[in-house]
């Protein structure tokens, strides 16, 4: 067997050079991708169309005016507390939603509308409130006159008719802070959570 001399490189160090090199390309070509992805916009949320005024009347018995909600992205459902279908879990992803923002969204509030305005009066919409452990500073429960909640499902959201048939859209509806109207999404579907979670952060990023 032939000696390796001193000053020639063997076998393993070429390896571990190797090794390092390729290393190094894999570092590069991740920060790389890292800076390019960085660089890319993501594709504006459409503009569906505005939001509707109204005044009606909240949990607390105190008259709401949608002008409150001015400059704050929320998220609109519309429930009544007797309701024993889809209601409890809209109301439940409402709380999550709740959650999910307070530390790094604070602002974002939430607007449940009764479509049973004879049953659900403040009091009883109170006590719904409280069921979910709603944060009374971001999270309203809104009631009225019927016509004025139809106003705001039907021809405002374009959801549902508010006539005492209970009949009720299970979509939640995102609005951002200049009163627009940027998605809808169906609470029924697994995904909904995420996808409500991603757009809500990216009209904060409007912001700047």
């Amino acid at each position: 067997m032939k000696p390796q001399n001193r000053g020639e490189a063997g076998p393993d160090v070429d390896r571990r050079s190797w090794l390092s090199a390729r290393f190094a390309g894999i570092v590069w070509a991740s920060a790389m991708s890292a800076l390019l992805a960085s660089c890319v916009k993501p594709t504006p949320l459409a503009v569906l169309w505005d939001a509707p005024q109204f005044t009606l009347v909240s949990e607390t018995g105190q008259a709401f005016d949608s002008h409150s909600l001015d400059g704050h992205i929320w998220v609109a459902d519309f429930i009544y507390t007797t309701c024993d279908g889809p209601c409890p879990m809209m109301s439940t992803h409402m709380r999550r939603l709740q959650d999910q923002t307070v530390a790094e969204y604070p602002d974002v509030r939430f607007v449940s509308f009764t479509v049973d305005p004879k049953h659900d009066t403040p009091p009883v919409l109170a006590q719904y409130a409280a069921r979910y452990k709603r944060d009374p500073n971001r999270w309203f429960f809104l009631t009225g006159d019927e016509a004025a909640l139809n106003d705001v499902s039907l021809k405002g959201f374009k959801l549902n008719s508010v006539d005492g048939s209970m009949m009720h859209s299970t979509r939640f509806a995102l609005v951002d802070r200049q009163r627009r109207i940027r998605g809808f999404y169906l609470t029924s579907e697994d995904d909904f959570m995420p996808k409500l979670m991603h757009d809500i952060r990216q009209l904060e990023r409007e912001q700047t």
